[in-house]
């Protein structure tokens, strides 16, 4: 595995539909044949009692923001449908193998099938994906899909970027989870570290992106919660602490984060019913990245993408250090700064909650 930090990846365009037969068999990875190109397939696969809803399941708990929710019922022969959207993250960026991003949605996806059943996989998740992304072009194709599980993790590019809105990523975000929802799709969902902690900024910078980060995670729970979603607490310090699960660049994580994530969410699923196969392995099957490697990505990959952050964001980053550094200087210190990022944040959640 090399690490990688780019917006734009190796591997074929997002969105192809892999069929993964049975447990313990390996993903298909990106350039296999598959059926169609993201389209709807045909004459399997259906919902039991055809309404396209999830209906009762075995109505295990969920551990995370959602409560006990039934999961959806399949027939034995038939193939489970999952699709997966978001960015970086999501599309497998840090867990190289075969020559192609991997990831952890498709190491949660080769457990999910149990004897004699299928599942359809497609990855809609492309590098540097924001939320308005997700809405505008991810969340159509998926719920035309119609997936008994559906991924949505995004967030990290939102707080990365200088036109920063917790109210436009809240509204974005319920309705790609309510477009999704009410297509029949259990939600998986995941709140992320804060990028910089993750990185080592200094305090002046790192404060505003902190804030940013609490807010879209608060977001990320609220909603969660009122969908019944799968959730993984991905920003807590046993995720942030173990650097051996991110690679070199601090942001994604590498090999051993990918299978913890995919472990994780297995576990959960696997309560409902709705993972029957083998959890994947937690032990890495490439060999780590060597010094040699990091280096060449540190002075290749790595630095393009700290310039292109630095033209969208560092200006802004720079203004919002200042003000930390002129009310701490005033004696105020970052309180007011934390007001003006709660009255946004309640002001997000009452539009969006209905509260």
């Amino acid at each position: 595995m090399r690490p990688v930090g780019e917006d734009r990846v190796a591997g074929t365009a997002p969105g192809r539909l892999v069929p993964v037969q049975g447990p313990g068999r390996p993903v298909q990875g990106a350039g296999q044949p598959v059926r169609g190109s993201g389209q709807p397939v045909q004459g399997s696969g259906q919902l039991v009692q055809g309404s396209g809803r999830p209906v009762r399941g075995s109505g295990r708990p969920v551990r995370g923001s959602g409560g006990a929710v039934p999961g959806p019922v399949l027939a034995e022969a038939a193939p489970l449908r999952f699709a997966v959207l978001g960015d970086s993250f999501s599309e497998g960026v840090g867990d190289r193998a075969a020559g192609a991003w991997r990831g952890w949605a498709a190491l949660l996806a080769d457990g999910l099938a149990g004897p004699g059943q299928r599942v359809e996989y497609v990855n809609l998740a492309v590098s540097g994906a924001l939320s308005a992304d997700v809405a505008a072009h991810q969340a159509p194709r998926a719920v035309a899909l119609r997936p008994h599980l559906a991924s949505v993790v995004v967030g990290v590019n939102d707080t990365l970027r200088h036109g920063f809105d917790i109210g436009l990523y809240a509204r974005r975000l319920d309705r790609v989870l309510g477009a999704l929802d009410a297509a029949g799709a259990v939600l998986l969902t995941a709140c992320l570290p804060d990028p910089g902690r993750m990185l080592g900024l200094p305090a002046p910078l790192a404060r505003p992106l902190a804030r940013r980060r609490r807010s879209v995670n608060a977001v990320v729970h609220a909603l969660s919660a009122r969908r019944g979603a799968v959730h993984l607490h991905l920003a807590d310090p046993a995720w942030t602490d173990d650097r051996r699960l991110w690679s070199a660049d601090r942001l994604h994580p590498g090999e051993r984060g990918h299978r913890a994530v995919a472990g994780a969410f297995h576990r959960l699923l696997a309560e409902r019913g709705l993972a029957r196969g083998p959890a994947p392995s937690p032990e890495a099957s490439e060999p780590p990245p060597t010094r040699a490697e990091t280096a060449l990505w540190l002075a290749t990959a790595g630095t393009g993408w700290v310039l292109r952050r630095s033209r969208d964001l560092l200006p802004q980053l720079l203004l919002l250090a200042g003000e930390e550094l002129l009310h701490r200087g005033d004696g105020t210190g970052p309180g007011p700064l934390d007001a003006r990022a709660e009255t946004a944040l309640a002001a997000a959640l009452a539009a969006t909650m209905g509260g």
